[in-house]
């Protein structure tokens, strides 16, 4: 059982949160104060990040949980409700669901991405608004992709489960803003991720260029001439987890560099 953090410190859980865009997440979270539970499914990261968020000051814990299955987030959702008493955040992220073209991919591959990408989120959802709702206080956000606002070549699966989770927080917010809980998506674009490196690396092998090229022309695709760090992203989840967001709500927002525009 976990030390319950204080009684004024607010618990968030991150999914996937050892590694990339989780990690940067949860260490931005941590250094505004939060406790944190992260979940992942691969021990040395997950100790690793542990020490991480304990190393900053705040009560850590992580879970070994695979969030494409029930039982995982049933796992990741104890710790925090019983083990630390109490949730005020969810950061709902998961691994990329498995690349390819509509002509590539089949049944299997589907349902993958359906229990990783779009049920994780659901479930997890389900499970931590009654907390959040029964306190008055709670901020889920969703980690999502730039796919939503336009498909990514070579993503089929992304470009099909990303929407709808944007359909989910657009039914969800107004449902529970009076509770006190917010629900918002933020899209990344070009960050830094080993998800990232694996795609442009598949982008350089279909070009015939070595990764370091894909990378250059990958980043002047880029208006801002670079790919985003998982700590920029984790900023604005940090802030969307605070009071000060408490009237932001249903929204998708993109840490893209200026990648995708949009009316």
């Amino acid at each position: 059982m976990t030390s319950p953090p204080s009684p004024d410190r607010r618990v968030a859980l991150v999914m996937a949160g050892s590694k990339g865009l989780g990690r940067g997440c949860a260490e931005a979270l941590a250094r505004a104060g939060h406790a944190v539970v992260l979940g992942a499914r691969g021990r040395e990261a997950l100790d690793d990040a542990v020490r991480a968020m304990k190393g900053l000051g705040v009560p850590a814990a992580g879970v070994l949980a695979d969030v494409a299955t029930v039982e995982g987030i049933e796992r990741l959702t104890a710790e925090a409700l019983h083990g630390f008493g109490r949730l005020d955040v969810l950061v709902a992220n998961a691994g990329g669901p498995p690349p390819g073209t509509f002509g590539e991919l089949d049944d299997s591959a589907w349902q993958t991405g359906f229990e990783l990408t779009f049920m994780s989120t659901v479930r997890a959802i389900r499970r931590c608004l009654p907390a959040m709702t029964g306190a008055g206080f709670g901020r889920i956000v969703v980690i999502g992709s730039s796919s939503v606002r336009s498909p990514l070549p070579g993503l089929v699966l992304s470009n099909a489960f990303r929407p709808a989770l944007h359909g989910v927080i657009a039914s969800l917010a107004p449902e529970v803003i009076a509770s006190g809980v917010t629900v918002n998506m933020v899209a990344p674009g070009r960050i830094d991720t080993d998800r990232v490196r694996v795609t442009t690396q598949r982008s350089a092998e279909r070009a015939g260029i070595d990764e370091d090229e894909a990378r250059r022309r990958s980043e002047a695709g880029v208006p801002a001439g670079r790919w985003g760090t998982p700590a920029e992203l984790g900023a604005l989840v940090a802030f969307l987890a605070s009071d000060q967001a408490g009237y932001i709500t249903g929204q998708v927002i993109g840490v893209d560099g200026g990648l995708v525009s949009c009316l």
